[in-house]
Formats: structure tokens, C-alpha cells, sequence
């Protein structure tokens, strides 16, 4: 069946129905793509690349649970939305606990380029709002995708995602102002 398959839309189906080679058809596929969106959220490739492995590995996992509600593209973005979320979460975690290193309150402009340091605010500020904003505003704002697409995946109306995407840009944005100040 796999020979037949061409596109990653039926990958998926074929994956979700349980056909192995399907699956590992499916990851080779996706893993450039994948990377990209972690990296769009970390400054640094390898912690991209860990996120991106850690999505891959939940993709495996819970295709079964794949139901079509939306597109697979749009539900693997949101696993690697989370999954780089989770993985900055927890290489902050790692350096605060290091008992040779404290963590700076901002990144030093030394040591890390313009982009990497509003990677890192923007991080932090996502981990403020809490999983309700940060979601939605994860996906429209740094993976770019249509608010549609948004509520589709989320199982909200779309006013409701527009809404919440207005109020964690809100809330970010006097967050980071304050911060900078």
C-alpha cells in the first residue's frame, strides 16, 4: 500500500489505520518540516532538533488517536508547538537547577543574536499566559496559521480563538514592555 500512497494527507490515514511502513514513510516525510517549526520557536538548532525528535516520537504515538478533525499537517504543528514549548520549559528547568549557573533575567546581547533573545522572551511570555492564549497564539503567530484552521484544531469557534489570540497579544505585549523598561 505504501507504494501507492504519494501524499502525506494519506500517509497519515494509511498510518492511522496502522500500516508500519505507512508510519515510517510518514516521519521520514515530515521530519524537515517538523524541524522547521521547532526551530521557528528555539534559538538554538540543537534544542530545535530535540523538540523536533520529541514530536516525531508523539507523532508515532498518538496517530492513532489522528481523527481528521483537521489536517494532519495543522495537528503535527500543534504537537510541535507544544513539544518545543515543553522542550524550552525544560532546558530552563535544567540551567536553573545547575548549581554552577544561575539564569539571567534577559539574555545577554553579547552572547545571543536579536532574533534568539525574542525567541526567548517569547517563550518566556507563553509560559505567562497560560496553555489557553499561548496555544492559539503559538499557532497563529509563530506557525502562521489562519484562525480557521486554529478553531478547527482547538474545537473552538473562531471567534472565541480570535478572542484569545487578542488577549495573550495583549497580555505579551505589556509583559514585554514592562520587561523592558
Amino acid at each position: 500500500m505504501v507504494a501507492e500512497v504519494v501524499d502525506v494527507e494519506s500517509l497519515a490515514r494509511a498510518a492511522s489505520d496502522g500500516d508500519p511502513a505507512a508510519l515510517d514513510l510518514l516521519l521520514v516525510r515530515i521530519r524537515p518540516e517538523m524541524l522547521r517549526a521547532c526551530a521557528r520557536f528555539l534559538p538554538h538548532r540543537e534544542d530545535a532538533e530535540e523538540a523536533c525528535q520529541d514530536t516525531l516520537f508523539a507523532v508515532a504515538r498518538g496517530i492513532s488517536r489522528f481523527d481528521g478533525r483537521s489536517t494532519f499537517r495543522t495537528w503535527a504543528h500543534r504537537i510541535a508547538a507544544n513539544r518545543s514549548r515543553s522542550t524550552y520549559q525544560m532546558l530552563r528547568r535544567r540551567f536553573a537547577e545547575s548549581a554552577s549557573a544561575s539564569l539571567p533575567e534577559r539574555p545577554d546581547p553579547r552572547r545571543t543574536s536579536v532574533v534568539a533573545g525574542t525567541r526567548i522572551d517569547l517563550l518566556d511570555g507563553l509560559e505567562l499566559l497560560g496553555p489557553d492564549l499561548a496555544e492559539p497564539l503559538a499557532l497563529r503567530d509563530v506557525l502562521e496559521m489562519p484562525y480557521r484552521q486554529i478553531a478547527t484544531l482547538l474545537g473552538l469557534p473562531e471567534g472565541t480563538v480570535k478572542s484569545r489570540i487578542h488577549e495573550g497579544r495583549r497580555r505579551l505585549r505589556g509583559w514585554l514592555i514592562d520587561d523592558a523598561t
